[in-house]
Formats: structure tokens, C-alpha cells, sequence
């Protein structure tokens, strides 16, 4: 393990592996974000009525 060291440079690895996961974690909270499941922030969205209320139809005078 000592000989990979010897190749690269640690602190640039760990500087890099950290810019790497904290991207990945970003992308990973956006994607999760816009989905309508798991949005934590507005909570799941109302669904759009399908059906519409049959007109109401006037009373008979008796």
C-alpha cells in the first residue's frame, strides 16, 4: 500500500476524493429533490384532479 503513495500525491487525492463525493452527494439531494416523492422541502405536490363534479341541476318547484 506504502508503493501507491509513492505515486501520488496524498494530499491531492484526499482533496480530490472529497471534491468528488461532496459533488456526487449534491447530485444525489438535487435529484431527490425534484422528485415528488421524496421532496422534503415543499412536500409532496397535490395530483391535478382527473374527474370534474357533475353540474348540479336546479331544484323542482312543487
Amino acid at each position: 500500500m506504502w508503493r501507491i503513495w509513492r505515486l501520488f500525491d496524498p494530499l491531492r487525492t484526499m482533496v480530490a476524493q472529497g471534491v468528488f463525493l461532496f459533488a456526487l452527494a449534491a447530485m444525489i439531494h438535487l435529484i431527490l429533490l425534484s422528485t415528488n416523492k421524496f421532496n422534503w422541502l415543499d412536500g409532496p405536490k397535490a395530483a391535478a384532479p382527473t374527474a370534474s363534479m357533475p353540474a348540479a341541476t336546479p331544484a323542482a318547484k312543487t
